[in-house]
């Protein structure tokens, strides 16, 4: 079958991820609908297959904490000649509770995965974005200290110090990296979202933060300790009413909040929407930090000098085309 158009999903072979390739292939029968893991352990892409009774979409893996791995995956993406993305989901993410984890490459673990390799997939297949694509960055409230999510408050300092943490940072709670993270994707959002109003409008793309809200239940507790993943994935599901009585109103089944993040991704009625932060369905304001174009800036630079591999890759990334 041809394909009219592609939808890539980080991390979509489970929970927001899944239930978000499922209602875009749902609504797009005619799309190549691509969901990127480690693995897919669970045969995610089968199963919504068999419960949409089509065949497309697919799995392929991938590994954002290897940036040579992002680099393969590029590479192979172009060699397959897949049609053009006209929505992308950079969703993945993980949390490292317990003391700093790095990657091969040097990085806080956190960081590396859920910006830096999600950044560096971006800028890689921005050539291959449709005419009007949308590129949707999923964020969390835990980097609005003004929300008293009850996880450490979002610092940005700069993005040095989140990729290589000074000792007080790396000695800190491993959560602290987890909303520092989710901090740099909202001002990389609207980084990107200036940067493409300024020097590619023509071609239309739309980029939207997302928060999804708490999920009990999801895969993002998969690195703690096993009594607080019991907590998570077996007591926090049967007590929802409870947490959104004393805690807070935005909690949601992963089909909810990947429900939402497709809208977002291909609802005509938002198709015009740009450079905004959603919680759910609806459009609210970010953190006060997120609106420092200082901050937006850093991270900018930063995450292209070191995507980039030489001045040319620079100046490709730059341009965003």
């Amino acid at each position: 079958m041809t394909y009219a158009r592609s939808a890539l999903i980080t991390g979509g072979t489970m929970n927001l991820g899944y239930y978000a390739a499922l209602e875009i292939a749902r609504q797009h029968p005619g799309w190549l609908v691509i969901i990127c893991s480690r693995s897919d352990r669970k045969h995610a892409a089968e199963s919504i297959n068999r419960a949409l009774n089509q065949r497309n979409v697919r799995f392929l893996p991938l590994d954002l904490s290897d940036s040579k791995k992002v680099r393969a995956f590029a590479e192979d993406w172009f060699s397959r000649n897949y049609p053009p993305i006209q929505a992308l989901l950079l969703n993945a993410a993980l949390q490292f509770p317990g003391k700093m984890v790095t990657t091969p490459e040097g990085l806080e673990a956190t960081f590396a995965i859920t910006h830096v390799g999600n950044s560096l997939l971006f800028h890689l297949l921005c050539p291959h974005l449709a005419s009007n694509a949308r590129v949707v960055v999923t964020a969390s409230g835990v980097h609005d200290p003004a929300q008293k999510s009850g996880m450490p408050d979002a610092v940005y300092t700069s993005a040095e110090d989140l990729a290589h943490p000074p000792p007080k940072m790396a000695n800190g709670p491993g959560t602290n990296h987890y909303t520092n993270s989710k901090l740099a994707n909202v001002l990389w959002t609207y980084a990107l979202h200036r940067r493409l109003n300024e020097r590619v409008l023509e071609r239309g793309i739309k980029v939207n933060a997302f928060d999804p809200g708490l999920m009990p239940g999801s895969g993002l507790a998969r690195e703690y300790p096993p009594a607080l993943r019991f907590v998570w994935d077996k007591v926090f599901p049967r007590i929802t009413p409870l947490l959104k009585a004393v805690y807070t109103n935005n909690i949601h089944k992963p089909s909810e909040s990947g429900a939402s993040l497709a809208r977002l991704a291909i609802s005509d009625e938002l198709a015009n929407e740009a450079g905004n932060y959603y919680e759910g369905p609806k459009e609210i304001n970010s953190s006060t930090d997120s609106y420092q174009t200082s901050k937006q800036d850093d991270l900018w630079q930063w995450t292209v000098k070191y995507c980039a591999q030489n001045d040319a890759q620079v100046s490709r990334f730059e341009s965003l085309n």
